[in-house]
């Protein structure tokens, strides 16, 4: 992992680091880069005071900065709003969940003018897989994201090999069990490399549905589902488990979401199904931004019928016939940035939609 990171960042010994995820100080400490660690919680990224970022930043010269797409938020409105920079940051990282356009957008423009912003992907079992920057996204992929196409996480590290099979639910124990589909077809990933996990030690009945013998060697299902473009590139398009299987076909979440996120009052959103599978109603939750939430019933009726016309100009969201709107959607405590839509689909079912 390290000599992965180190050498596809080009991070070198004596640059100061300010980790959003105090955790991640350990890859400093190998890797002859001091560690700066901010004043906030870090279970509350979301909630930091965004001059525990840029002071620390300011005062100690720091080149890199780690923070998940929750922190960056909090930290990108304030820099525009205020004018703050931190031009010493030169390498920005931001993970954990797809990271906005805003997000890119508005700290590209408050760190060092050569400096970029690099969305690393993997998972806990397989880590880093891909990676990508703010200069690729805004110059290439995001226009097709904004139509549906999903969020291009990047091209795969050195070692690492991945393929997109058929999406199956239940265990694939051998290769000779799994379907590779062509390239533009979405299905889940697999990986394989040497910064790959061979097993679960103590969760070990969560091998069978995620590890798959090649001839002694070992492939992760990483429970992600998307699809490798013309240059080899994955974009991702949701959790395998959180796509909606509804009578006319099945619709993944991240695609659909970035739609509606575009509208100005959307903060974030989450696509749910109701129902049982292959019979599922969508049903699509957002959350608005702090600034912009409903002002009362009138407001909020007009602002589901804009949402629901937003939909039906595109064909990937027209399925959805009902809005919800949230007071704000459940995360996870890491990043901030995780949706439980389990949770929102248990709610969403409590509305009597």
């Amino acid at each position: 992992q390290i000599d992965e990171i180190r050498d596809f960042y080009g991070i070198q010994a004596g640059e100061i680091d300010l980790p959003g995820f105090p955790l991640f100080a350990l890859f400093n400490s190998v890797m002859g880069v001091s560690t700066v660690i901010p004043d906030m919680d870090p279970t509350r990224p979301a909630e930091v005071d965004p001059k525990n970022i840029i002071d620390p930043v300011n005062q100690w010269g720091i080149t890199q900065a780690f923070g998940s797409p929750a922190l960056w938020t909090t930290v990108g409105q304030h820099c525009e709003q205020t004018g703050a920079r931190m031009p010493t940051l030169k390498r920005v990282l931001s993970a954990g969940a797809p990271v906005p356009e805003h997000v890119l957008r508005r700290i590209s423009q408050a760190i060092h003018p050569q400096g970029d912003i690099y969305t690393p992907y993997g998972a806990t079992e397989a880590l880093p897989v891909a990676s990508t920057s703010a200069t690729e996204v805004l110059q290439e992929t995001i226009a097709r994201s904004r139509e549906g196409a999903g969020t291009c996480v990047g091209r795969r590290f050195a070692q690492i090999q991945w393929k997109v099979i058929r999406i199956e639910d239940g265990p694939l124990t051998e290769m000779a069990e799994v379907e590779p589909l062509p390239a533009g077809e979405i299905g889940e990933l697999m990986v394989r490399g040497p910064v790959v996990t061979k097993e679960y030690v103590t969760r070990i009945e969560a091998n069978a549905d995620h590890k798959v013998n090649d001839q002694g060697e070992t492939w992760h299902r990483m429970g992600d589902v998307g699809y490798l473009d013309e240059e080899d590139r994955f974009w991702f398009c949701g959790r395998k488990a959180h796509r909606v299987r509804t009578p006319n076909g099945v619709m993944f979440t991240i695609p659909c979401e970035t739609i509606f996120n575009q509208h100005p009052r959307v903060y974030r959103s989450a696509l749910v199904g109701i129902g049982p599978a292959d019979q599922q109603r969508p049903i699509m939750i957002v959350e608005l931004w702090p600034d912009k939430k409903s002002a009362d019933d009138q407001d909020r009726r007009e602002l589901v019928q804009e949402l629901l016309a937003l939909a039906g100009n595109h064909q990937l969201t027209e399925p959805v016939q009902q809005v919800l709107i949230h007071p704000g959607l459940p995360v996870d405590i890491r990043h901030n940035s995780k949706i439980f839509r389990e949770q929102l689909a248990v709610w969403a079912a409590e509305q009597g939609v």
